[in-house]
């Protein structure tokens, strides 16, 4: 791996001398694909499986779970808080398809979670990680730097065992390393089955196609180099201000990517700009660093659209101008435009296919976390062709705030 990344940044510093100009970074991104294959068959020192779970504080984990039981889709899996032996902390966990979701809220006014809450509001705390040996992750991930979150630990019940450990990245979010190959129970130990009565229909979500993390001025590289020197992480995608950017704010983005691509944390911060751009919004509010947004994936965008604004989820507005030359921009695609336009959902297009998205409003009081829905048809891109029209919708929220 070591002499792979070697020879990456080789590549790349020869490419730059010789000059070539690479406005969109397309060429380096090819050559990027490229070297992630080859990091893929190398000998990977932290093996991922995929997302596990995502667990976010909150200030009241049962009516939130309500919320995105009920809007959202998800379903009634487990439970864990004074009923199960808890006293510092009740947790309801949530599953469509093979996303899963961890609403935790503190019992205790003094303790972490509920200072983490104090200063943050709601938001993703763990993101955590599906490996075959949670041991080796942690052990692996802190011999190259990472500050340990939580050492192994062995959770047992009558339905086996768990191991799991945990590392810092930005800000106060965490990963947590999850095996549970030995484990045949409802989601952890300490958890019981979460039996309820009201389970809405699902929407369609599937996975966890990425999920985003916005940083500090200048921290975007830190927070790069730390999952390429620390988790083996390849960068696949590279986006400057000139790419991302209105006529009033800017932001930079690259997208890490574990070798077998199961795993992709794009990462933001802010670029100047006229005015203060969403990622400063989001910093402001969340008092530094966090998760800015969840990427779900389904494979019917608009069926799983339709559904979620019925059971009133809020989507940022596209105007009805950038439906005019849709065709033109992106070309042939399966979909109905006129359909498309009516649920204001965003195409793009890379030389693999197309893909389909849209972002939902923040889903909590601050303006921060929020979703993103994604079908993708072919394309491994991330939506560079409706940054423009996307940060547009963005700016028109921030004014309504008066934060633009």
């Amino acid at each position: 791996m070591a002499s792979l990344r070697s020879f990456y940044n080789y590549i790349v510093k020869d490419y730059l001398k010789m000059g070539t100009e690479i406005k969109k970074l397309k060429d380096l991104q090819n050559t990027e694909y490229g070297l992630e294959k080859l990091f893929s068959d190398a000998e990977d020192f932290l093996p991922l499986l995929g997302t596990d779970y995502v667990e976010l504080y909150v200030g009241n984990a049962k009516q939130s779970a309500h919320f995105y039981k009920t809007a959202f889709g998800f379903q009634s899996e487990a439970f864990a808080g004074l009923e199960t032996g808890l006293t510092d902390r009740v947790s309801y966990v949530l599953k469509q398809g093979k996303i899963r979701l961890v609403l935790t809220t503190p019992l205790d006014e003094n303790g972490p979670i509920n200072a983490h809450i104090n200063k943050h509001g709601d938001g993703v705390k763990v993101m955590a990680l599906w490996v075959e040996d949670a041991r080796n992750a942690w052990a692996e991930t802190t011999k190259r730097g990472a500050k340990s979150f939580m050492e192994p630990t062995v959770e047992k019940d009558e339905f086996g065992e768990v191991i799991r450990s945990g590392i810092y990245t930005y800000g106060e979010t965490v990963h947590v390393f999850v095996e549970r190959k030995n484990y045949k129970g409802t989601f952890l130990p300490g958890y019981k089955k979460w039996e309820s009565h009201y389970n809405p229909e699902p929407v369609g979500l599937k996975f966890v196609d990425h999920m985003v993390g916005n940083v500090g001025w200048g921290e975007m590289k830190t927070w790069c180099d730390f999952y390429a020197e620390v988790m083996g992480f390849a960068q696949i995608i590279s986006f400057t201000d000139d790419d991302i950017s209105t006529e009033f704010t800017a932001l930079m983005s690259k997208v890490m990517s574990n070798g077998n691509g199961r795993i992709k944390f794009p990462i933001n911060e802010p670029a100047k700009g006229k005015k203060k751009s969403q990622i400063e919004e989001y910093l402001d509010f969340y008092k530094g660093a966090g998760v800015q947004h969840i990427a779900v994936a389904t494979d019917d965008i608009v069926k799983t659209v339709s559904a979620m604004r019925d059971r009133g989820v809020e989507f940022l507005y596209v105007p009805e101008e950038y439906y005019d030359d849709l065709l033109e921009r992106v070309g042939a695609i399966d979909e109905d435009v006129e359909i498309l336009k009516q649920h204001g959902i965003l195409i793009d297009r890379d030389d693999e296919g197309y893909l389909l998205q849209l972002f939902t409003k923040p889903v909590v009081d601050r303006p921060t976390i929020f979703f993103e829905v994604i079908q993708r048809k072919g394309a491994q891109s991330f939506g560079v062709g409706n940054f423009k029209a996307l940060f547009e919708a963005i700016e028109r929220e921030q004014k309504s705030r008066g934060t633009l």
